[in-house]
């Protein structure tokens, strides 16, 4: 068995990524990415970088437990940054990354296509419930 280095390694693992398989690293991105406050707010930060309460009073019905638990998740998988500016009181704002960029765009379509498509759903779910 030939010796790798720590680099190439690390290129054999990322080549073997596969969401299927339980323990792959990329299931836990994709747990985190289908969560709806996740789409939510990159929704919101699609036209720049908004404020905490801005977030908050854009996105209706989340908790400030699950909008902080939300955002912190987001910076840690590098697809926002957030700023602190030394102002009274504190600013702080959350801006998406190039990275966060990129999947935003996906979610923002997957967003668009539920809204559009959301009469057609509750008509399928009507003829659904209806059924003896």
């Amino acid at each position: 068995m030939p010796t790798m280095t720590a680099a190439q390694r690390r290129a054999a693992d990322k080549a073997e990524y596969d969401a299927f398989l339980a323990q792959c690293p990329s299931r836990q991105l994709l747990d985190r990415i289908s969560d709806k406050w996740v789409t939510l707010v990159l929704a919101a930060l699609e036209d720049g970088p908004l404020r905490y309460s801005q977030l908050a009073r854009t996105i209706a019905g989340v908790s400030q437990k699950m909008l902080t638990q939300t955002l912190r998740s987001l910076e840690r998988d590098g697809l926002l940054t957030r700023t602190v500016t030394a102002t009274v009181p504190v600013t702080v704002t959350y801006e998406l990354t190039e990275l966060g960029r990129s999947l935003q765009a996906v979610l923002t379509g997957l967003k668009g296509w539920a809204e559009s498509h959301m009469d057609q759903v509750l008509s399928a779910r009507s003829s659904y419930d209806a059924q003896p």
